[in-house]
């Protein structure tokens, strides 16, 4: 049975516990869902937090948004269009759209919000980089100005990394990107009430009546967004096992992390229906390397691992089902726009020999390889004693420093008394070398601290480049560099399955949480 539990925040007690009393889930006008963590930041530029990007797109729009195919298409805009020297987009807004207060959505709200997400957002950071002006013509169209052509402006303005580029009316949007808003007013399918929230608890969204949905259907992030519950309530229930019982009694309908554990049990329940999840949808773990200090200063040194590390040991060590989970050679998620095999045959046949060989043919002087390993989430601490394990056997000298998952955050901001450490994110968020922590950060002062002067032109090209097929190429050419330097080592990507109620019916598969489209 497997050991995986739950990655993001906390670990699930496999425990039987009690159900505690709670009002059934029955009525058809009200969706009961628990979801990864409590959403505790409501203001969706201010965290990166998977579950605050959760509660932006039940309460919040996007000018585009993502389909099943990766392909951006426009929500709030109707249309818009490019001048011929790539310079200029010109966008017009949807008739019909409303904040939740009930003012309409303006060109000036949208501008403001722009403004805001492009200080915290890397992709934004990027073309607010070359906006030479951005400002609203008309009560519908805003202009955006460019001092240099950019491939980036409408897959940033519809990329589901956080924080996204949500809209709000622009009074909220003047607030410094650094302070939280206060006043949750959206124009998304669900309204915030506050009223109804209580902390540790439950939160209440409320069907926004006024919402205008595109006509298209509902296709992942994309599409007509049409609501068809009365409210949604997520409850606040930390213990997998509890959730997964009041999942089986019909307490609730949704939980967005079953329990690894408890699969084959929910599997069996006729009442119950599991949903995986492929590409961007999937995590996707590395081990992060420390370039700033011994033994992993060496790219030689480092490109042992690669001989080394068999992504299907560590997988079967999390005891992951196979359908759940799958080596990947691509630093850009499997599965995603620019998954590429690029430099990945360095990795073709990993064997303790063939690392043992490697290793002697180093300047490695058997310093000590610290290993971080987080004894609070099931992910890391696994993935790090597999790792730990198979040092060992190449000859290097571990020194395995068990901590929290805090620790390991607090000390790999230095540039000393660590050497690795494993690591998991979201596909989508690994799935562009501009947002690939591993990737996007070369020659910055950010941890792992590994900089090569071939990858800060390529990713200015990446940026720059006007077509999909060229970003494409020049993404494949970053990671053969990534191999060639090894600054982080994947591990493999998986899929933490969602469950819900077999009579929901149009719920769409995806591990950000969906409830538009949702009927009971």
């Amino acid at each position: 049975m497997s050991r995986l539990k739950a990655f993001i925040p906390a670990l699930f007690s496999l425990a039987v516990v009690a159900v505690p009393a709670m009002t059934p889930a029955h009525a058809a006008s009200n969706l009961v869902a628990v979801l990864e963590a409590e959403i505790v930041t409501l203001d969706p530029h201010f965290s990166t937090a998977y579950i605050s990007r959760t509660f932006g797109y039940m309460v919040f729009d996007t000018l585009f948004a993502k389909d099943s195919k990766g392909e951006v298409k426009p929500q709030m805009v109707q249309d818009y269009k490019v001048s011929p020297d790539g310079l200029t987009y010109t966008f017009t807004l949807r008739d019909g759209l409303k904040w939740h207060d009930g003012a309409p959505v303006t060109a000036a709200d949208c501008v403001a919000s722009l403004r805001r997400w492009g200080g915290r957002n890397a992709l934004g950071r990027r073309i607010f980089a070359v906006t030479a002006s951005l400002e609203p013509s008309d009560a519908k169209t805003f202009v955006l100005t460019l001092k240099e052509p950019s491939g980036l402006v409408i897959d940033a303005l519809g990329n589901p990394v956080s924080p996204v580029a949500f809209m709000m009316p622009e009074r909220i949007a003047k607030t410094p990107g650094d302070q939280r808003i206060t006043d949750i007013v959206g124009s998304g399918p669900f309204v915030y009430s506050k009223a109804d929230h209580r902390t540790g608890d439950r939160m209440i969204l409320k069907k926004f009546a006024d919402y205008v949905p595109r006509s298209e259907p509902a296709d992942f992030l994309a599409g007509g967004k049409r609501v068809n519950v009365d409210t949604l309530e997520i409850r606040v229930i930390p213990d997998g096992s509890t959730a997964a019982s009041a999942l089986q009694t019909g307490e609730i309908d949704f939980m967005q992390y079953a329990p690894f554990d408890l699969l084959p049990l929910l599997e069996k329940n006729s009442k119950v229906k599991i949903v995986n999840f492929t590409g961007g949808n999937q995590f996707a773990g590395a081990y992060r390397l420390n370039a700033a200090a011994k033994p992993f200063d060496d790219p030689a040194i480092r490109r042992v691992l690669w001989k080394l590390v068999d992504q299907s040991e560590v997988l079967d060590g999390l005891g992951l089902d196979a359908k759940y989970a799958q080596p990947c050679a691509s630093f850009f998620t499997c599965g995603t726009t620019y998954d590429t095999k690029a430099g990945s045959e360095a990795a073709a046949k990993p064997s303790v020999e063939a690392a043992k060989a490697a290793l002697k043919l180093t300047k490695y002087a058997g310093e000590p390889v610290i290993v971080m390993q987080a004894n609070d989430l099931e992910a890391p601490r696994v993935s790090a004693q597999v790792l730990a394990d198979k040092l060992k056997t190449a000859g290097f000298n571990v020194d395995l420093q068990v901590m929290d998952w805090a620790s390991v955050l607090a000390r790999r901001t230095k540039k000393d008394g660590w050497s690795v450490y494993g690591v998991h994110a979201g596909g989508f968020d690994l799935g562009s070398p501009l947002t690939n922590v591993m990737v996007a950060f070369n020659c910055v002062d950010f941890t792992g601290w590994q900089c090569d002067s071939r990858l800060t032109p390529l990713l200015e090209a990446f940026g720059k480049a006007p077509e999909e097929a060229d970003r494409k190429k020049i993404a494949a050419e970053i990671q053969a560099v990534m191999y060639d330097q090894a600054p982080a080592i994947p591990w493999g990507q998986f899929a933490q399955p969602a469950a819900y109620r077999a009579t929901l019916r149009g719920l769409i598969p995806s591990a950000i949480p969906i409830f538009w489209n949702i009927e009971k």
